[in-house]
């Protein structure tokens, strides 16, 4: 890129907005880049918030690397603790809680936050979430000494969760409105295997209801479901989603639907501007696991180093954390037309979904068959050439 005397900004520090400093760092060793940062700007690994209680490791063991110590290793400046405000399109700049910072080039990855729905009760607000590392630290403390947790949502976050608390000890009770395990990413005899494990490791679901409310009473909390029941906990996770986070975006005018809206080289519709990560959209999805946040990333630093480059999926494995029942999975296109076939075997299954000319368009595993990983990913990457 040509060198001038504004940066790339990026704001956000999360794992999408460090691997852009990363990958572009590597294609140009003098471009200014500036990263501005809500929390502390510290390098860790999300995933790894939904895994990590039972081993007991604490928000500061989750830092693979402090922001000052990456910064210095990539020559980039932090603007750590600082709240970004608005951004002048016209001028270039960017407003923070900290003063007024010029871009060359800006790259949001502002992420998505936790869906909150209205409860009711007394307790309604000691509701919990954890989306970073000083939600995780809360939650942590929240928990220390106590016995029952209820997780709201059995999606693939509050199966990890569920799972890895029930490893540390904890009883837990999941309440999902719908009728099995990671409704949206699994067909229905994986999610069953999956369920079944998790049954037998303690956790027990309550399918087809919803909190309604949470009452603090004698020393815990009461949940009320929309069944009529009534759960005693001493805690309540809600891990029922993420909503993009797309305010600051269009309040500068930019195109936003769910998310920030992007087209292939991951320009918003400001060319000048790009966003990545839990709340960019790309063709109308919002992809916001590991991979497609790295293959986004390398995308980016290649345009600002000043190489014309356009996104391609490869194919994308997600690998669910729950020890209990592994699974594997890459979800078919949202609009594919197909049927899921199931093949079981003693400790595992094999889901694949397949058109009506049997080309593979995706698939899921459980259990031991989740070695079949590396076979079924060529098959797919070969089928979706």
């Amino acid at each position: 890129m040509t060198h001038n005397t504004a940066p790339v900004v990026i704001v956000g520090s999360g794992l999408a907005a460090w691997t852009v400093a990363r990958e572009l760092r590597k294609l140009d060793k003098r471009a200014p880049i500036t990263l501005i940062s809500r929390d502390s700007g510290d390098f860790y690994s999300k995933p790894m918030l939904s895994n990590a209680l039972a081993s007991g490791k604490t928000a500061a063991q989750l830092v693979n690397s402090t922001a000052d110590k990456i910064a210095q290793q990539l020559g980039v400046t932090v603007q750590a603790h600082t709240d970004v405000t608005g951004v002048d399109r016209a001028s270039k700049t960017v407003q923070t809680s900290q003063g007024t910072v010029s871009y060359a080039k800006l790259v949001l990855a502002t992420g998505a936050a936790p869906i909150r729905v209205a409860l009711a009760g007394n307790a309604a607000n000691q509701v919990l979430s954890v989306n970073d590392l000083a939600d995780y630290d809360r939650f942590r403390q929240k928990i220390a000494g106590r016995q029952r947790i209820t997780i709201m949502g059995a999606g693939l976050i509050g199966c990890e969760f569920a799972n890895d608390l029930a490893l540390g000890g904890y009883e837990i009770d999941v309440v999902d409105p719908g009728l099995q395990a990671m409704g949206r990413l699994l067909p229905d005899t994986v999610a069953q295997h999956l369920q079944s494990a998790l049954q037998q490791a303690g956790i027990r679901f309550h399918w087809g209801t919803s909190v309604q409310a949470v009452d603090a009473r004698h020393g815990s909390l009461q949940v009320q479901l929309a069944n009529g029941q009534t759960l005693a906990t001493d805690a309540v996770l809600s891990a029922i989603g993420l909503r993009p986070r797309i305010a600051l975006a269009s309040a500068c005018g930019l195109t936003t639907n769910r998310g920030i809206v992007v087209n292939s080289q991951l320009e918003t519709s400001d060319p000048d501007i790009f966003a990545l990560g839990d709340g960019a959209e790309i063709d109308g999805q919002v992809r916001s696991f590991v991979m497609p946040i790295m293959q986004a990333a390398r995308v980016i630093a290649t345009q600002l180093a000043g190489t014309p480059a356009a996104l391609t999926w490869p194919v994308m494995p997600v690998v669910v954390k729950t020890p209990a029942m592994p699974v594997v999975v890459v979800p078919p296109p949202a609009q594919a037309k197909g049927e899921w076939s199931s093949t079981h075997s003693e400790d595992g299954v094999s889901a694949r979904f397949a058109s009506a000319e049997g080309k593979l368009l995706g698939f899921a595993l459980a259990g031991s068959s989740t070695a079949l990983k590396n076979q079924l990913v060529s098959a797919l990457s070969a089928d979706l050439v």
